[in-house]
Parts: structure tokens; sequence; C-alpha cells
């Protein structure tokens, strides 16, 4: 599938206006790690009083969907936390079986996909940005996924926050990248260039039936932390330095299951999904502004 190009269409492929622009400059100042640091603390504050009105206004606002979840109620929730990155019941969210299929990590929104072009990714109108500048400066980890695919998954506030397996894979390795943390919403993204490149962001890289996979997970002004299931919390602390570890000589080897959950938003975000060149081929329906739920199919393994 060719990337999603400017044109008519989902408001995600409109180039940035005044409005985006302006929206964009106001968050240069500000000291959106404090901030960040400062949500922490009350998303996990054990207050009753404080967390109900938190978790009521929250849900309110945003028309939070709650018969999905495994609790409903926000008594049920010991902080806001707990709430956000909330199980859902059940069967809520069906994940293909079929041979080869890609299950969707999140709920979501398709932000872009298409082709990764040598080491340029499409984000919006007018902005590009390096493969090898999300990936951590790495030439082999960049040269990876080279002329490959990418699908970049917007998740809103209301959404659903765990992040699962599209496919079988076995861990190879991890980083956190430091980075700003401008939102990601459409607007940011339609104004920043490069945002995703500049921003905090865990990546990490699996080893699949496709051949290499990876999920990266892209902070933003709020997400105050995250987390995956193998390590717990890689952010915060923030830090100043890349940190990598690495799992390919771990005995036993880590492995999840396509579907499985692999981490975690405490506040929302975006993950961008990357396979090598020739290895899958996207569904038709994944296009720009096209809602994506966790599970749903989003494409294929190449024969």
């Amino acid at each position: 599938m060719a990337p999603q190009r400017p044109g008519p269409g989902p408001p995600a492929d409109k180039g940035a206006g005044l409005l985006d622009h302006l929206a964009a400059w106001a968050q240069y100042p500000l000291p959106t790690h404090a901030i960040s640091r400062l949500v922490h603390a009350l998303a996990r504050s054990r207050r009753r009083w404080l967390k109900d009105i938190l978790i009521h206004r929250f849900i309110a606002h945003f028309g939070v969907d709650m018969s999905e979840a495994r609790q409903e109620r926000a008594s049920d929730f010991p902080d806001f936390n707990s709430f956000f990155t909330r199980a859902l019941k059940p069967g809520c969210r069906p994940v293909v079986s079929g041979r080869g299929e890609l299950a969707c990590p999140v709920d979501g929104a398709v932000s872009q996909c298409g082709r990764i072009e040598a080491d340029s990714l499409f984000q919006a109108k007018g902005h590009d940005y390096s493969l090898r500048a999300l990936l951590g400066g790495s030439p082999a980890l960049a040269e990876t996924f080279a002329d490959g695919e990418f699908a970049t998954l917007y998740l809103s506030p209301r959404d659903y926050h765990r992040i699962h397996m599209p496919l079988d894979g076995r861990l190879r390795t991890m980083l956190h990248v430091p980075g700003r943390l401008f939102s990601v919403n459409p607007r940011t993204t339609r104004a920043v260039p490069g945002l995703f490149a500049r921003n905090e962001r865990v990546v990490t890289v699996f080893d699949t039936a496709a051949g290499p996979m990876a999920l990266v997970l892209v902070g933003a002004i709020n997400v105050a932390s995250i987390e995956t299931v193998w390590h717990g919390e890689v952010t915060p602390p923030a830090g100043r330095r890349l940190r990598q570890w690495g799992y390919a000589d771990q005995a036993p080897p880590l492995l999840l299951e396509r579907g499985q959950e692999m981490g975690r938003f405490n506040m929302g975000s975006t993950v961008i999904v990357l396979f090598g060149a020739n290895s899958i081929a996207w569904d038709e329906a994944l296009t720009a502004g096209a809602p994506v739920r966790m599970g749903q199919r989003l494409g294929r393994q190449r024969a």
C-alpha cells in the first residue's frame, strides 16, 4: 500500500492551518516533563474524593463507554490510573486467528500508514521524518526496516490504553529514547515537524514469522508513564541518555503471542508499527482517519 499522501479526505491529511500552528507554538515553552510528572502523581492519588471526581468528569467529558470495562464503577478503581488503564470484559475485542493475519495492537484511529521510503516516514502534509531518528539513531536498526511498512495509530483519551501484539513474537531489544513531550493529537501532528522522532518514546523490536517487527510507543504531554509487561515502568524517569536492553540471548526466550498484552500508556498517545521490506501488506481499508479496534485485522503476512 502506498503512503497516505495529501489530498481530499480525512482530517488527518489536511495541512496545518493557523490554529494548528498556534496550538503547537504554545507548547514549546511549556515545562512538559514537569507537567507530566504532576499528572503522574495525581493519577496515582488514592484520595477517594479526588480520584472519583477525576474519573466521573473524565467519563462525562470524553464519553467513555464503561459497559465494556471489566470494572464499570468509579468506586471499583483504587486510583485514576487504574481506571485509565482499565481491562476490558472477556470477548470485547476478538483477535484475528487466521494464519499470517496481523492483529491491531490498540483501539484508536489511523494517523497514517504505508511504505517507508528508504529512511523516510510520512507524518502529515508537508512533514516527513527520519526512521533512523525514530529508532534512536541506530543505523543498523533503521536498515532493518528501510523500505518496509509502517502504520501510525493514534489513541484518543477515551480509548482503551493497553497495547497488544500484532503477531507472535520473540523480544529482541528495547530502547528508551528521551525527548520532548508535545501533544500527539492531529492538530499538533500537522504542525510540528518530525514530531514522533522528537518526543520521548520506547522502541521494542521482536522477531516474528513476518521478520523483524517494531512497536514504537510514543510519549506525549500528560503521558506520565509508559510500561511493558516484562519490564514494568520504563519511564519515568525520563533522563537525558538513550537506554537499551538486550533480550536476544535470554533463556528462556521472552515470547509473546498475537493478541497478548505487551504494554500500556498511563495516559494516552501513539503507537507506530514497523515491518521490514516485502514482509506484510496492509488491508485496503487501513487509510488515514479510519477508526480501529484492538484485535481487528490490520493486514497479512506476505507468502
